[in-house]
């Protein structure tokens, strides 16, 4: 017997989700799972990793839009293949594009479409990147962001993952995004070693 599942998610805990809850009960949710000040660039949410061991072949996943469940487009398309393949449909209150049956030839078509176009914007943003940074290093600048990895915080993410931590629940600790975490331990661990 298939199910509608709902999925909502609020970026911080002074935000409510009680709209988006009784939104996706209205469509039909015989059960909404709530993710309460979580980002959706964490893929290890409490909740949503409950919801997506919840849903079974043939049920829909609900929710309102998209940004619920992921923070980019190479994120979503992920999310949408690894569901269809498991025979989960995914609809969107906000989105009608997305509800398509990714087993089917069109359904999938869409999805490699969506999926062509994410990568594409990717591929523009490095390259413009990419660009902006040689401009900047011509004209005598050292260009990026500053990271917000201190030192203090690498030793702390280093210790978290000598104890089996996640990058997640690192960046969750620290405040800062899991793959600022990742990124700073790459580079130290490149450093520690050319060193050594």
């Amino acid at each position: 017997m298939s199910n509608c599942v709902g999925y909502a998610r609020v970026s911080t805990r002074e935000q409510n989700p009680q709209a988006q809850v009784a939104e996706l009960e209205t469509a039909g949710c015989e059960r909404v799972f709530v993710d309460h000040g979580e980002s959706s660039r964490i893929n290890d949410r409490a909740q949503w990793a409950a919801c997506l061991d919840y849903l079974r072949e043939g049920d829909t996943l609900i929710i309102r839009a998209l940004d619920r469940i992921a923070g980019s487009e190479v994120m979503a398309i992920e999310i949408i293949r690894t569901l269809g393949g498991r025979g989960v449909r995914i609809k969107s209150l906000t989105e009608p594009f997305l509800d398509v049956d990714t087993s089917t030839p069109m359904g999938e078509a869409i999805v490699g479409i969506m999926a062509v176009l994410a990568q594409l914007r990717v591929a523009t943003i490095r390259e413009n990147t990419r660009r902006g940074l040689a401009h900047a290093k011509a004209q005598g600048r050292v260009g990026g962001r500053p990271t917000v990895m201190t030192p203090e915080k690498i030793a702390a993410a280093r210790k978290m993952r000598a104890d089996d931590a996640s990058y997640a629940h690192i960046a969750r600790v620290l405040d800062v995004g899991a793959s600022s975490v990742r990124r700073a331990l790459t580079d130290a661990d490149a450093a520690q070693s050319s060193t050594s």
